[in-house]
């Protein structure tokens, strides 16, 4: 049986740490970027080849799909032990975190795309639907980012009283709505479009207008603004 190569067996300008040192983090692969993780592979096999190993288990879904992995599904794979796993999982965690906070950096909504760029990090790779209400101040400035409902992977049940409510709490001047699409696909279902006219009526009613309804995908998003549905 072959000797496998191991890190240690590679040129140093080929070694992830070395690597990464002399080129920067953005130079490395993904399988390189995860072996620094690792740290270590096992008698068998390489610290790299661990890595690429894991990354192609999760080849057809893509790699975002580790942000919904759990601890005993990475323990499974040969070679990943609970610390390992764990180390993982907290990377993908901490990086959610920078890119959610990325998107509370944009304080002033001008378009659906600034809403898409607000709330993409926090819902495209949920596995149940959430409905959202972004609350705004008379400047189009972001007051705050409301959870109204948590639903299946199919429906949302969202009542006019919890997204009002949400607006006369904080004194908001407007609304928009956003919800995701687990599925990925953006395109708006019949009670997308039922929810989105039940609460502009609500919004007129209450002087607090709805100004568009962002429904997010898998790095996608559709505005019923857009689409003459929020009137």
């Amino acid at each position: 049986m072959m000797k496998a190569t191991m890190v240690r067996d590679l040129p140093q300008a080929e070694r992830p740490r070395e690597k990464l040192l002399s080129e920067g983090p953005r130079a490395l692969t993904n399988a390189e970027l995860l072996a620094i993780l690792l740290r270590t592979g096992t008698k068998e096999e390489s610290v790299l080849h661990l890595a690429e190993r894991i990354l192609s288990r999760f080849k057809e879904l893509g790699i975002a799909s580790l942000v919904n992995v759990s601890p005993l599904e990475l323990s499974e794979i040969k070679g990943i032990g609970p610390a390992k796993a764990l180390t993982i999982l907290a990377a993908i965690e901490f990086g959610r975190r920078i890119g959610s906070k990325a998107a509370e950096q944009r304080q002033i909504i001008q378009g659906p795309e600034d809403v898409a760029a607000y709330a993409m990090p926090r819902l495209r790779y949920q596995t149940k639907e959430y409905f959202l209400v972004l609350l705004l101040n008379m400047k189009n400035q972001v007051l705050s980012l409301q959870t109204i409902s948590v639903g299946s992977l199919s429906a949302s049940i969202v009542h006019p009283r919890e997204v009002f409510q949400a607006a006369l709490r904080q004194s908001a001047a407007a609304v928009i709505l956003i919800h995701n699409h687990p599925s990925g696909d953006p395109s708006p279902s019949q009670e997308d479009i039922a929810i989105t006219g039940r609460l502009v009526q609500a919004g007129k009613l209450m002087d607090i207008p709805v100004l568009d309804h962002v429904i997010i995908g898998d790095n996608k998003y559709i505005s019923l603004k857009e689409k003459g549905m929020v009137k």
